[in-house]
């Protein structure tokens, strides 16, 4: 497979080919829908919900043993999906990740050693910020794309309305805290491209595999774009 120039989590980067890597993840959804799984039986039908319901993006978080498990059924049975992994810590996850099948990183915050890894994977990644410095750090990297977290301790709409002006090229994924109330706001933030959540996935629909009512909440969420 011949190797290509790409931009990577706003990093320009050698990386092999692929059809089925996005350039970023940023502009695929309004929302990404953050899953916890703990029976990767139901990774497929939920994927296939989420996705019915206008959200391709899904991030599997790897806070579970059955995640490596979801994101390889997803990637495999869910091709219109975009399947990342969640909730990364180390350069060990981001191998168990690729390995899996997944298309993208997400990373709750970031160090050197797992900054290399997120870049060297290949894959379109958001490391963690939740401070200016920080942000300040990964652009001096050529990381412009990030995510902000914990979105609402943190600061919320107003903190991230402040980085616009001094830093206009970093681009934020805010996750943490965040519902179908809040989004819109944050949305309208001249540096915000989508945000992250969890309210489409609520535990009564998860333990009844309500899947029906999972790609309403889905549908719902998507036209806030």
């Amino acid at each position: 497979m011949l190797a290509a120039r790409s931009t990577i989590g706003g990093v320009t980067t050698a990386a092999a080919s692929s059809p089925a890597t996005p350039p970023s993840v940023l502009g695929i959804a309004p929302v990404i829908p953050v899953v916890v799984l703990d029976d990767a039986a139901d990774a497929v039908p939920l994927a296939r919900a989420l996705v019915a319901g206008g959200l391709p993006a899904i991030e599997v978080t790897l806070r579970t043993a059955t995640a490596p498990e979801a994101i390889r059924a997803i990637a495999d049975a869910v091709p219109e999906a975009v399947v990342g992994a969640g909730t990364v810590l180390t350069p060990e996850h981001v191998d168990t990740a690729v390995a899996a099948g997944a298309r993208f990183l997400v990373s709750p915050g970031w160090t050197p050693r797992l900054l290399a890894a997120m870049r060297g994977s290949g894959l379109p990644f958001l490391p963690g910020v939740s401070t200016a410095s920080e942000v300040v750090t990964l652009l001096d990297e050529g990381v412009t794309e990030m995510k902000f977290f914990p979105a609402q301790a943190a600061g919320g709409t107003a903190y991230l309305k402040s980085l616009a002006s001094p830093l206009p090229r970093a681009r934020f994924c805010p996750t943490g805290g965040i519902g179908l109330s809040s989004a819109p706001a944050y949305l309208a933030l001249p540096n915000v491209d989508c945000v992250g959540g969890t309210w489409m996935l609520p535990a009564d629909a998860l333990r009844a595999k309500d899947w029906v009512r999972v790609e309403q909440l889905a549908r719902e969420a998507a036209s806030l774009a």
